[in-house]
């Protein structure tokens, strides 16, 4: 029996001929599906024309990330700022470790509870949610006069960022042609990068609680833009909203035929079929539980450990600071600036390479690239700092090339496969607990920077360090994580479905050379 009827029945339960009728039942609507795939690319035209309703969708979902952007480079610019404000009072270490992580902390909780509201309440009005606490957030950072205050506030905002970024990126898994997912979802982290400038910009020029005044209006104008797009029709048909689904469909596929459309839905439709008599009352819990979850789920765990070690992260929170114990003789906001810039510039390539090449290599690559670099600004550092060199620019520019490489693969793609690994049945809350564990380990690299510091002898140390958790990723990559690249979602459920005595799917069709 295959992989797909085995996982749907209980064997214990049932008589032999209830589990051939069933297994015939789920094989015609099978052939149906593959049928309706041929015709769907019959209809299907590709070109730039056809991908504009696409891409104005995923500008519009992705437009709340530039206020992510500005809470992540936030602490950079606080930090400093704080340091040099003797009227707030004295900031320990232990204090501005907790400024800068807090966001992560409070964002586990927003991320386990996202998934649930996206299910139940579709995508976009999950995104448009998160302004609440986005907004109450922002507010008491601006009023804030001690450190429990911002401290708070920082957590208002680390939850929210969790509630307004999971749903953009499923969104855009449910909307993009297959060739498209990646180059779209990177929105996302391209308008981060914005974001990222635009307060190194607004820190630059403006006081801290100024700022946080002024990231208001890059969380009410997102939400207000998302109602001018339809819900994701995988979701509606989810929830038996036929006609608003077929309404979504013509809207994507604007300036596509309209059989287009009604392939597509019929397609949708089947497969939900198929997904009912595969789990009924089945909860999403058992879901997780099967190979198409937990297999994923613990592939991505890793990803994010490696990616959240690997020291990009404590890079942007602390960049300021950073360039500053580097014993650069540079403006640290002007080249915090300059690191913004080219995370942004990166992802917009990144729409054009996620298109082109494979996820393995790319991260691969990243990973090399990273570790070269971080090593190499580690070893320079430690040259300025002993006085045996004075090119205090060198280790900057090796920075600047660790966060030109990270931004190939290990950074983005990692967020771009949590919405791609899952099934539709639990993508909302796998991919909220994927970037809850992200999350978390984000907190921890954070809080732990000091303590490595002082461990590993200063910053030149701790950059060894990076190098090697990188070096280390790249092996992760190479022997665990699967090729999503021009697959089919249907695809690579089917990859992680499979059972040792099944051959039905080839490991090399998702397990592509390096």
């Amino acid at each position: 029996m295959d992989p797909l009827s085995g996982s749907c029945y209980n064997l214990n339960s049932q008589t032999l001929s209830n589990q051939i009728l069933a297994q015939q039942k789920i094989d015609q609507k099978y052939s149906q599906i593959s049928g309706s795939v041929v015709t769907l690319s019959k209809y299907e035209q590709r070109n730039f024309k056809n991908l504009t309703p696409q891409i104005l969708a995923a500008i519009l979902v992705t437009s709340y990330h530039v206020s992510i952007g500005i809470s992540l480079a936030f602490s950079a610019i606080l930090l400093p700022q704080l340091k040099s404000n003797p009227e707030f009072g004295v900031i320990s270490e232990n204090e501005a470790s907790w400024i800068a992580s807090i966001v992560a902390l409070s964002t586990p909780l927003g991320s386990l509870m996202v998934g649930f509201l996206m299910d139940q309440y579709g995508r976009l009005k999950t995104l448009a949610m998160a302004s609440i606490p986005a907004i109450s957030g922002w507010v008491l950072i601006a009023l804030s006069d001690n450190v429990l205050l911002l401290i708070t506030g920082r957590a208002l905002v680390g939850f929210a960022s969790s509630i307004g970024s999971s749903p953009a990126v499923v969104y855009l898994t449910e909307i993009a042609r297959k060739d498209m997912r990646g180059s779209l979802i990177c929105f996302a982290q391209a308008l981060t990068s914005l974001g990222m400038v635009l307060a190194f910009i607004m820190g630059y020029f403006l006081d801290w609680k100024q700022v946080a005044w002024f990231t208001n209006i890059f969380i009410v104008v997102p939400c207000i833009l998302v109602f001018f797009i339809p819900e994701s029709p995988a979701w509606l048909v989810s929830k038996n909203r036929i006609e608003e689904a077929k309404k979504s469909l013509l809207w994507i596929n604007k300036y596509q035929t309209v059989q287009l459309s009604l392939v597509q839905l019929a397609l949708l439709q089947r497969e939900h079929e198929l997904k009912e008599s595969e789990t009924s009352k089945m909860d999403t819990f058992r879901e997780l539980g099967k190979p198409t979850g937990y297999k994923p789920l613990l592939i991505l765990t890793g990803l994010f450990l490696f990616q959240q070690f690997s020291g990009i992260f404590t890079f942007l929170f602390y960049s300021i600071t950073f360039f500053q114990e580097v014993g650069s003789e540079m403006n640290p906001y002007l080249t915090s600036i300059f690191i913004g810039i080219v995370r942004f510039v990166m992802c917009m390539v990144n729409t054009y390479v996620l298109r082109t090449y494979g996820r393995r290599p790319l991260v691969i690559l990243s990973c090399f690239g990273m570790s070269f670099s971080i090593f190499f600004s580690g070893f320079f550092t430690y040259w300025v700092k002993t006085g045996t060199s004075t090119l205090t620019w060198l280790p900057v520019v090796f920075l600047l090339l660790f966060v030109f490489t990270s931004m190939i693969g290990l950074v983005p793609i990692p967020y771009t496969m949590t919405a791609e690994l899952f099934p539709l049945e639990i993508r909302g809350v796998a991919h909220s607990i994927s970037t809850c564990l992200a999350s978390i380990f984000t907190f921890a690299s954070l809080q732990l920077y000091p303590v490595m510091y002082e461990g590993f002898g200063g910053i030149h140390g701790v950059q060894y360090f990076f190098s090697g958790v990188t070096l280390i990723a790249a092996i992760y990559v190479y022997v665990f994580l699967p090729e999503t690249h021009q697959k089919k979602l249907s695809e690579i459920e089917e990859y992680f479905n499979k059972t040792p005595q099944s051959e039905n799917i080839k490991k090399k069709d998702l397990m592509q050379e390096v």
